[in-house]
């Protein structure tokens, strides 16, 4: 068992969503929201705790509510990556502006703006105490971030995904709308799936079920429930088997 001191996890996954970057505003990027999780981030990177990003790009452009306003849905969602792009480089800043040396990869090729996505390029930097911030999905069309964030935990053999949200675990419904909503502090993956519960899509439920990577999901608006959930302490919910 770990002592309070140490760290649960060695290497970790956070999933955010582009909204994560909006703070209180209607779109786009805030700087002090950005700034609060580059300080959340950097705390556990004290830790010795070696942290990869996913982010979304929903705060800027959203392909699927596009392609169902008519566009063509790989148009649409390529678009979106390119949006993911703009939120790395966004908290890429906001990070080294803490003091913490980190590399955005991406899965779209653009390199006089950032790294190409190389498995174990992603995983020396990780070692060598850069937090790796991966943009562009997965790079195809059709695949959410939640996809690209179980992919790319897998590939760095992280020991968990964290992921960041704005209510405090998963509930049995949306918790705004339905004040009775009850919470879970752990459900089985397959259970998740059989309720449509929303905590990540179906696809990246299915690959962490079928690889046993733990999810946890948590408040990210609280300061210090990144590090809290690190350590091991009772934030959020957890998915596993």
């Amino acid at each position: 068992m770990a002592s309070p001191a140490t760290p649960v996890y060695k290497r970790v996954l956070l999933k955010l969503s582009g909204e994560a970057l909006m703070g209180d505003q209607p779109y786009g990027i805030d700087r002090d929201a950005a700034g609060q999780i580059a300080k959340d981030v950097g705390e556990v990177r004290h830790l010795g705790v070696e942290t990869a990003v996913v982010i979304g790009g929903g705060n800027i452009f959203r392909g699927l509510a596009a392609s169902a306003r008519g566009m063509d849905r790989a148009t649409a969602d390529y678009m979106g990556m390119l949006a993911t792009v703009i939120n790395a480089l966004a908290l890429q800043d906001a990070l080294e502006r803490e003091g913490i040396r980190t590399r955005v990869l991406t899965a779209i090729e653009m390199r006089s703006v950032a790294e190409p996505f190389i498995r174990r390029r992603a995983i020396r930097h990780l070692e060598k105490g850069r937090v790796v911030v991966f943009a562009a999905g997965t790079g195809n069309p059709y695949f959410t971030t939640d996809t690209a964030a179980a992919l790319r935990a897998m590939e760095i053999k992280a020991d968990v995904i964290l992921k960041g949200t704005k209510v405090d675990g998963i509930y049995s419904a949306d918790p705004v709308a339905n004040p009775d909503a009850t919470r879970f502090d752990t459900i089985t993956y397959l259970n998740v799936l059989e309720r449509g519960l929303q905590v990540m899509d179906a696809t990246a439920i299915s690959l962490c079920m079928d690889n046993r990577l733990p999810i946890v999901v948590f408040n990210l608006r609280t300061p210090g429930n990144l590090r809290r959930a690190i350590m091991g302490e009772p934030v959020g919910s957890l998915v596993t088997a």
